[in-house]
Order: C-alpha cells, then sequence, then structure tokens
C-alpha cells in the first residue's frame, strides 16, 4: 500500500461477513501526536493532497458497516445466509440432475395400532364335513311319561293253546292195573281226554299240570298216574271201617306231542277201594300252563 513519506498512519482493521480483514489507513498529520508545530504549509498542502484518500476510505468503512452489523468474532459467526438473500449475487446455470441414490433399508415394524371397531358379518360359507362321533354324555334326567300308543293289532289267537279237562269216576270198582275210565265229564273242550280209552292225550308241547281227588269205601287204595306206560307218581289210602276216606295227588309233568297221561290202580284186586255216587266223587284233572312257543 502507498504510504507518502513524513506521514503518519493508523490501521483500522474490520472482519467482513466472508471472514476478510480488511486494513483502512488514516492519515494523522504530525502535529497531531508530536509537540512540533506544524507549518501552515505543510498542513494546507498535506491536508489537501490526502483528504480524497481518506474520505474514500471511511466511506468504503461505512458501507461495510452497513452490510455486516456490528462486528463479531469467530466465536459468533452464525451461518451464511443463502445465496439468494443477498442481492449482488449472480446465480450460474443450473447443473444436471444427479443419479438416483440406492434404495434404503426397511424400516422397523411399527407399534401395533389398536384393536378396530367389529366388522360386518360375512356371508354364509358352505356346509362343512360331517365330524367325528363324539363322546356319549352322561344319562340325562328321566322325562315324564309319554301319551298313550295306538292300540297294537289283534294278535293271534290263545285258543290255539288251550288245553284242559276234568272228568269223574261213574261206576265202583274199576278194573285194577289198566286206565281208569272216568265217564263223567265236567269240562273237555278240545276233546284232549278219551273217555273210551281213559287217557289224556297231549296236543300242544308244553308244561302241563294234573291232579286227582278220589274217594275211598270198603277196601284200601292204591293208584298210580303213568306216563308213556311209566308210573310216575303213587298214591296209598288205608280204609277206615266205618268211614270214608279222601285220597288226592298233584304233579306238574313236561310234555310231548303225542305222550299220554292216565290213572290205573295198581295191584291185585284187594286195594280196589276208589268209590262215586250221586253225593261222592272221584276226580281227574289237567290243564296247560305254558306252550313251548310262549317259554323265553
Amino acid at each position: 500500500m502507498y504510504r507518502p513519506m513524513g506521514k503518519e498512519y493508523k490501521r483500522q482493521s474490520h472482519t467482513s461477513p466472508g471472514g476478510l480483514r480488511l486494513v483502512v489507513p488514516l492519515y494523522f498529520p504530525p502535529h497531531i501526536y508530536t509537540d512540533q508545530p506544524a507549518n501552515r504549509t505543510q498542513k494546507q498542502t498535506g491536508g489537501f493532497m490526502m483528504a480524497p484518500w481518506t474520505m474514500l476510505c471511511v466511506l468504503l468503512l461505512a458501507v461495510l458497516c452497513q452490510c455486516s452489523g456490528p462486528t463479531s468474532s469467530s466465536e459468533d459467526l452464525q451461518p451464511l445466509p443463502p445465496k439468494g438473500a443477498c442481492t449482488n449475487w449472480m446465480g450460474g446455470a443450473p447443473g444436471h440432475p444427479g443419479y438416483n441414490g440406492a434404495p434404503g433399508r426397511d424400516g422397523r415394524d411399527g407399534i401395533n395400532g389398536e384393536k378396530g371397531e367389529k366388522g360386518d358379518a360375512g356371508l354364509l360359507g358352505p356346509k362343512g364335513d360331517t365330524g367325528e362321533t363324539g363322546v356319549p354324555g352322561p344319562e340325562g334326567p328321566r322325562g315324564f311319561p309319554g301319551l298313550p300308543g295306538k292300540k297294537g293289532e289283534p294278535g293271534e289267537a290263545a285258543y290255539r293253546y288251550r288245553s284242559a279237562f276234568s272228568v269223574g269216576l261213574a261206576t265202583r270198582a274199576p278194573v285194577p292195573n289198566v286206565p281208569i275210565r272216568f265217564t263223567k265229564i265236567f269240562y273237555n273242550a278240545q276233546d284232549h281226554y278219551d273217555v273210551t280209552t281213559g287217557k289224556f292225550r297231549c296236543n300242544f308241547p308244553g308244561l302241563y299240570f294234573f291232579s286227582y281227588h278220589l274217594t275211598v269205601y270198603m277196601k284200601d287204595v292204591k293208584v298210580s298216574l303213568f306216563k308213556k306206560d311209566k308210573a310216575v307218581i303213587f298214591t296209598y289210602d288205608q280204609f277206615q271201617e266205618k268211614n270214608v276216606d279222601q285220597a288226592s295227588g298233584s304233579v306238574l309233568l313236561h310234555l310231548e306231542s303225542g305222550e299220554e297221561v292216565w290213572l290205573q290202580v295198581y295191584g291185585d284186586g284187594e286195594h280196589n277201594g276208589l268209590y262215586a255216587d250221586n253225593v261222592n266223587d272221584s276226580i281227574f284233572s289237567g290243564f296247560l300252563l305254558y306252550h313251548d312257543a310262549e317259554q323265553p
């Protein structure tokens, strides 16, 4: 920087917004800071020659202070304003757009949101397959009695299995060792008892009940009930003189179809005290209890 000889200068610095430090020289005549009086010629010459330069520096400093504001140290520097904020900025030609950068990584999953409101019911789906049969549940309480059912169809007639007879003695002293012929009929609707032979013939296999009640007079009595030519039970009654006795017996027998049952006096004629008249009877009876088809 040019400095005239014999002149004294004082520098003043200022920092611009861009960081440029400016040094401004100011001229001060020697007589200001010395005890020597200045001659009039030098003061006029120096003051006249240097006044324009000094004024220019002062104006430049004022402009810089107005644009940048108060002086600040490096610690108080603020960021530079954008280029568009300065009126004296001249922008260049726009540059070419840059290439697209690589995609960034996926972000973390967000927090679950609040539960939404219940939606409308969907359409009814198709019917599913039948599931497996479940385990039977516990037995429930007993229900109320139901209404009576309709009357059933008539069953098979029971008369097909009816078989019964009851007959009495009509004559005294029957012949011993042959079937006794009871010819007095009390009941023989099915004719299963044959009065000509004195035998009952089985027509329905099953269980039968037979009984006899005999009047004993004048002699002892020995009788037996036969089934298929074999004595099954025996009855003996000893006659008491001047008295009328009773002899009886009963039995259950299972018969097959065609089998016969009868009573007969066994032994000789000394034990043939079987008796009957208009006030005393000797009776032989029998009937079917159960048919074989009815038994479980």
